[in-house]
C-alpha cells in the first residue's frame, strides 16, 4: 500500500493552479465568421484583463482541426482543451482561468 503513496504526490503537484498568465487560450474560427468575431470579441477582453496568452487558428488552414471542429466553431480551447464553442460565456471563461 505505502508504494501507491509516490503516484499521489506525483499527481497532487500537478493539481496546483496555474496562474492567468501561465494558461493559453486557443480560438479555432474561420474568416468571416461572426459568432468566431463574437467569440474574439470576448477572449481579447478577458485574457487581456487577466494577462493570459492566447492565438486563433483559422480552420480552414488546417485539416486536423477541420476534421475535429468543424461542427462546433468557433472552438475555444484552454491548454488545448476544449472549454467550449459556439458561444463564449465571459464569467464562465474568467473562472476557468482564474480557478
Amino acid at each position: 500500500m505505502g508504494g501507491m503513496s509516490p503516484i499521489f504526490r506525483r499527481s497532487g503537484g500537478r493539481m496546483e493552479k496555474k496562474k492567468p498568465q501561465e494558461r493559453l487560450v486557443t480560438l479555432i474560427g474561420k474568416p468571416g465568421c461572426h459568432l468566431c468575431d463574437d467569440a474574439q470579441s470576448v477572449i481579447e477582453k478577458v485574457c487581456g484583463e487577466l494577462g493570459t496568452p492566447w492565438e486563433k487558428k483559422d480552420i480552414t488552414q488546417d485539416e486536423e482541426l477541420h476534421r475535429a471542429y468543424w461542427e462546433q466553431i468557433p472552438v475555444v480551447l484552454v491548454d488545448g482543451e476544449q472549454h467550449t464553442f459556439w458561444r463564449v460565456d465571459e464569467d464562465r471563461l474568467r473562472r476557468e482561468l482564474t480557478g
